[in-house]
């Protein structure tokens, strides 16, 4: 994404080979989903382990993408990938040094010409798992621009570049080191094609650039760190190559599973909870008074012959309820304001910088409304957490996060409603939190907003792990059952139960049934 506008996403056409290549074909610096990030954090909460991070170097136009594509390609149905290209490390150009660049008088291909500490830090960033947001480079205006690309998610990192083998700092932080070999005058010819075609230059400047620079570069620079790759990888005819390659990612992937919802979904909340309009002591936990009004309005949304008319009316009401409660916990400072009969008055006004609607797809958009009643001028983000359909362990598909949280510098002051219908075992809100925290989020800033939560359920080790999370609910239901169902869709609604068909997942009792469909369908 550029600025202030969401990242853009590759196609989805359904055919995994032509959404890598029309990917590829676009740009560099990319994101490539086809099977989602699976859980990369232990019960306390902390990350156990970083992104594997392969580093690709070699000569101009040898094939370094082309490798990366083949990569992913040979990977097949793979966690989400980020392609990271040195290209949009290029040092920013006063007037005179763009003069230059554009009379090609400027070395583009000394390691000088590169910001190799950025490189080097947005890439640590990426693999310790948290958030990025990388500069971009336009060849033809030969500068860096305003605008930066936002970068979060990956489990598998591939930075490409000629010089991404020469720098110590960059060396440090592979896992896997290739430098892609090729003969000097099929690289010329791919070179010439390619700065004509796509950035726009002269045959006769392609040719003048590559004897003044480029060629003394490769022989002093690029081609003498080749000692420093685990493999080296031809430029063309590598199959071999890339299978082996992929074979050792593929080993290290499987090393990394973890297998989470179920250690969640069996820990209790010890003594129980008490429900109470007060926060349970040691748990952080705020439930709303159990009025005989609230009673009354649970009545309604968990009685499955209420019509959705009514279902809706009345979660939107209860939202608001929630919400409400919610805006307790923010800061507030004094203000002194003058009355209609011109008296001044002491009253409160909130002290924060930046807040924010964070919503977990789908099962929270029925509390975006409330949100929005409350705070009409709060921006609202997604996450989007499903189940895979053969594990059932949580997967991080999609994220589209505020401005505020996307800039770490300003999600260190923002404060978060992070909403989502109930919590059972909590692995969806467990990603959630820790998706915010590696943005640069507080805990102490995130207030999750539920309207049922679990006494036997994740919400134990939730509690554990991320203690300066508050959590507001509307209830506390008692049980959450194992059941093995035959239908089961991304948001976790139940078909047919039928004991050895389908696969396990945790039902919460009494509970509201699917609120998300109930909702919207």
């Amino acid at each position: 994404m550029l600025g202030e506008e969401y990242p853009s996403e590759p196609s989805h056409s359904g055919d995994p080979q032509r959404d890598l290549s029309e990917s590829f074909r676009t740009k560099k610096n990319t994101i490539l989903k086809s099977h989602g990030r699976p859980p990369w954090y232990g019960e306390d909460g902390l990350p156990i382990c970083d992104a594997f991070v392969i580093g690709i170097a070699g000569g101009s136009a040898s094939g370094k993408t082309h490798v990366a594509q083949q990569i992913v390609r040979s990977l097949g149905s793979v966690p989400t990938v980020v392609i990271m290209s040195q290209d949009s490390f290029y040092k920013y150009h006063t007037p005179e040094e763009v003069a230059l660049a554009h009379a090609n008088r400027m070395d583009f291909d000394h390691p000088d010409a590169l910001d190799m500490p950025m490189f080097a830090a947005c890439l640590a960033d990426l693999k310790a798992c948290r958030q990025t947001n990388i500069p971009i480079y336009s060849f033809s205006e030969h500068q860096r621009l305003a605008e930066k690309k936002y970068l979060y998610g990956a489990a598998i990192i591939i930075a490409e570049g000629i010089m991404a083998l020469t720098d110590p700092s960059l060396r440090d932080l592979y896992d896997l080191k290739v430098f892609v070999q090729c003969d000097s005058d099929l690289m010329l010819a791919r070179r010439i094609q390619r700065d004509v075609k796509e950035r726009g230059r002269s045959v006769e400047g392609v040719l003048e650039q590559y004897l003044r620079y480029v060629k003394p570069a490769y022989d002093n620079f690029v081609q003498p760190s080749s000692r420093y790759a685990d493999i080296v990888v031809p430029g063309s005819n590598n199959s071999v190559a890339i299978e082996l390659i992929s074979t050792h990612i593929r080993r290290q992937m499987n090393e990394r599973a973890r297998h989470f919802r179920k250690a969640m979904a069996s820990r209790t909340i010890d003594g129980g909870l008490t429900l109470t309009e007060d926060t349970v002591e040691g748990l952080n936990i705020v439930v709303l008074p159990q009025t005989p009004q609230l009673k009354g309005i649970y009545t309604i949304l968990r009685d499955e012959t209420t019509n959705r008319q009514d279902f809706i009316f009345f979660v939107d009401r209860l939202a608001t309820f929630l919400i409400e409660k919610a805006m307790e916990h923010l800061p507030y400072r004094p203000k002194t304001i003058v009355t209609p009969v011109g008296e001044e008055c002491v009253g409160k006004e909130l002290d924060v910088k930046h807040v924010c609607g964070v919503s977990i797809i789908r099962s929270g958009g029925p509390l975006e409304r409330g949100l929005q009643r409350v705070l009409s001028d709060a921006p609202v983000g997604s996450l989007l957490v499903q189940s895979d359909a053969r594990s059932g362990e949580p997967l991080l598909l999609h994220v589209m996060l505020p401005v505020c949280i996307r800039l770490r510098h300003l999600a260190e002051e923002a404060w978060v409603f992070l909403l989502d219908a109930q919590i059972s075992t909590a692995a969806s809100a467990f990603m959630a939190i820790r998706t915010l925290l590696d943005h640069g989020v507080k805990q102490e800033h995130i207030i999750f907003v539920t309207f049922l939560v679990a006494r036997s359920g994740g919400v134990t080790v939730l509690r554990k792990a991320f203690p300066g999370v508050t959590i507001v609910c509307g209830a506390v239901d008692d049980n959450l059952r194992e059941a093995w169902l035959e239908h089961y869709d991304t948001n976790g609604d139940t078909g047919t139960v039928q004991e050895g068909d389908g696969r396990k997942v945790w039902i919460m009792e009494p509970g509201m049934g699917q609120i998300g469909d109930r909702y919207y369908l």
